[in-house]
């Protein structure tokens, strides 16, 4: 079990500290050639990547101790078969209990999709089609397009109506167009686990049935805009009003499916990619009605494969685990249903997991860290040399308006309307669907809620959010793997809570995309002309550095990824500057023969120790707007003259940047 920074501990018989920072590195690795292998590489040797994973390192360290805990809340709860009937136990341990359910679930096969596939199967014309593709999204499938109701980004006050592009089976349009020998032989791939899933589903066609799913599927990736066109949030907001909407896609009657999709009285809607609207209104009458009818099956069938009997769900992983990330064997079975209990009913667990788990004074802690970050980035701003005085009072007002969401809800929400038993799984992922389906549609016509959250505590993760120029940090972020026991040092804490966290998020608010929305959270220029070209200049330097770094045969993509990577160059900057202010610099306190800028560094090196086999890192490139791990320590350090001094880089070492190349932007 990991140990939270918050605890301390005091026993007769003190155990020796190993230092992870320390005995992470492979000291067979020059630094200045390569940063993230010297910090991690020692680690990476010791613990391959497991056959279940598609990467090991920190990430799975801490999820692996937050499982565990899961784990022992859903069957503590699954134990207690008398728990009052929709008591947030009886729902956690009925769903666990019926995902571990293996016979009863083999037994139901395809069973528990059967009054779904019928619907489909009744479709007679383009009225019952368009209504059976508002059903689908109502359970929790997306065919056809993605839909759904969020904060209006020209007015964060309120929701709005917002359909994007959707409904491609392979995620990203590139694989259907992409020439390269690895993505060919993926889309192969792809018919043959569309033909294996008809067969599942009884569909006596199967091999003319996917052909016809990736003929449409193809059809709607035409109009799919790439991964970095979708980071333009001004090109994808097109507010439309529904006549528009159904003049502009006469096939379809947006009047008529708005109801379906359970939204009343809609006047205007958010349309992201209108050219995309355009060629799926061409698809409802090129492809047949059979046509329309085999694609929602499978739609349905790829959405719930994962709770179905064994052969369904081995063939699901086979495909999108095996073949598009190199995962050679499913995790455990226990598992892979306590992540699901955990992302279907997280609400629920996270209540028990603050409780329970949760060290006392983790919030104030992780708080404190945040707050100074915040300090020191106004400290920055205010000092930048290439920023007006106009542009930087806007930019420490945006700064100081920045909500910071920390540890847990004040309110969780209400799923006291969700209906779990032990009889049916899948039923039981879908009736979570549907509620959370309804949970958000019920947003609009409503004022935005502000206090609400987007991830529950026990999420190893952090989010910006724009529009509401907020950010959340989660209560698990306090967890730093090897400090068991002890308090880390300001370094560790800085190096990884401070900058790849909270310093990570805030310069969201500032980077390509979070820059175009002002102090509200509205999609409004607060810079000058000046301001902005200078801005955008510093941005493709930093595209430019990060599209000449090579995965395989690929590169990364610097214009999709540029907002991340913008993100962790501030975030390791504002780190280094918070921890600066603290003793153990000021002092310049060795620990473990390291001195302060060199713990600082390999603790922000270790925010990434992340190991990823090379098929999940070829998807990576193709699907995340992340860079690899790798170059999100190489990357951003590479920009940063203290880092420079601390590991003795110099010309001509690969992590050399010429002076002139060297990005500073926050």
């Amino acid at each position: 079990m990991l140990a939270a920074i918050t605890i301390t501990s005091c026993s007769k018989k003190e155990t020796a500290f190993v230092d992870p920072l320390v005995t992470n590195r492979d000291t067979l690795v020059d630094p200045s050639q390569d940063f993230f292998n010297y910090a991690n590489g020692g680690w990476f040797k010791r613990n391959p990547i497991p056959a279940s994973e598609r990467s090991n390192g920190i990430f799975r360290m801490i999820q692996d101790t937050i499982n565990n805990q899961i784990k022992s809340i859903c069957e503590t709860s699954a134990k207690e078969t008398d728990a009052e009937k929709g008591s947030n136990k009886q729902k956690i341990g009925d769903f666990y209990a019926s995902g571990m359910d293996t016979i009863a679930i083999d037994k139901a096969g395809i069973t528990p999709l059967k009054m779904e596939l019928a619907k489909i199967e009744a479709i007679k014309d383009v009225p019952s089609l368009l209504q059976s593709i508002g059903y689908l999204h109502t359970i929790g499938c997306s065919p056809a397009f993605n839909f759904y109701v969020g904060q209006d980004e020209k007015n964060s006050a309120k929701n709005a109506l917002a359909l994007y592009q959707g409904g491609l089976g392979l995620g990203q349009r590139d694989y259907y167009f992409n020439t390269d020998a690895e993505t060919v032989a993926i889309r192969a791939e792809y018919v043959k686990h569309l033909q294996k899933m008809m067969e599942l589903a009884g569909n006596t066609n199967a091999a003319a049935n996917a052909t016809t799913i990736m003929k449409l599927e193809t059809d709607l990736a035409k109009a799919s805009r790439k991964l970095e066109e979708m980071r333009d949030p001004v090109k994808n907001y097109n507010k439309m009003s529904i006549s528009q909407l159904n003049t502009a896609t006469k096939n379809i009657n947006w009047n008529k499916l708005f109801i379906d999709l359970k939204i009343k009285n809609a006047d205007t809607v958010i349309v992201g990619q209108p050219e995309f609207f355009t060629q799926l209104n061409t698809c409802i009458t090129k492809y047949t009605i059979e046509d329309w009818k085999t694609y929602l099956k499978w739609d349905l069938i790829n959405t719930y494969a994962s709770y179905l009997s064994k052969d369904f769900e081995n063939q699901n992983f086979k495909f999108f685990s095996t073949v598009l990330s190199g995962v050679k064997e499913q995790k455990p079975r226990w598992k892979r249903v306590v992540g699901q209990t955990d992302n279907s009913l997280g609400e629920l667990i996270g209540q028990v997991y603050v409780t329970d788990y949760l060290p006392k004074g983790s919030k104030e802690k992780l708080l404190e860290i945040g707050n100074n970050i915040r300090d020191v980035y106004a400290e920055r701003i205010k000092k930048l040399d290439w920023m007006s005085a106009v542009t930087k009072e806007k930019a420490l007002t945006k700064l100081s308006k920045v909500v910071m969401k920390v540890g847990y809800p004040d309110k969780w929400k209400d799923m006291s309307s969700v209906s779990i038993d032990r009889k049916s799984y899948c039923a039981n992922v879908m009736a979570v669907n549907k509620w959370g389906y309804d949970y958000n549609v019920s947003k609009f016509g409503k004022p935005v809620d502000r206090n609400e959250w987007g991830m529950y505590p026990q999420t190893y993760n952090a989010y910006y959010n724009p529009s509401n120029n907020e950010i959340c940090v989660p209560a698990c972020n306090i967890l730093v793997p090897g400090f068991e026991g002890r308090m880390p040092d300001d370094a560790v804490l800085y190096g990884i809570i401070g900058g790849s966290t909270f310093g990570h998020e805030i310069t969201h608010g500032f980077d390509d995309q979070g820059s175009q929305f002002d102090e509200k959270g509205n999609l409004n220029n607060w810079w000058t002309p000046e301001d902005l070209a200078k801005f955008k200049a510093k941005t493709k330097l930093i595209v430019d550095q990060y599209s000449k770094f090579k995965v395989g045969v690929k590169n990364v993509n610097g214009d999709a990824t540029q907002g991340e990577n913008i993100a962790d160059l501030g975030g390791v900057v504002m780190g280094y500057e918070a921890f600066k202010k603290t003793k153990q610099y000021k002092t310049n306190e060795k620990i473990s023969g390291l001195n302060p800028d060199q713990r600082y560094f390999l603790a922000y090196g270790y925010a990434w120790m992340v190991n990823t086999n090379k098929e999940a890192l070829a998807q990576q490139v193709m699907t995340d707007v992340h860079s690899p791990a790798q170059f999100r320590i190489n990357g951003p350090l590479a920009n940063i003259p203290e880092f420079y001094k601390a590991f003795n880089i110099k010309k001509g070492s690969s992590m050399y940047q010429d002076e002139k190349l060297k990005v500073v932007i926050w």
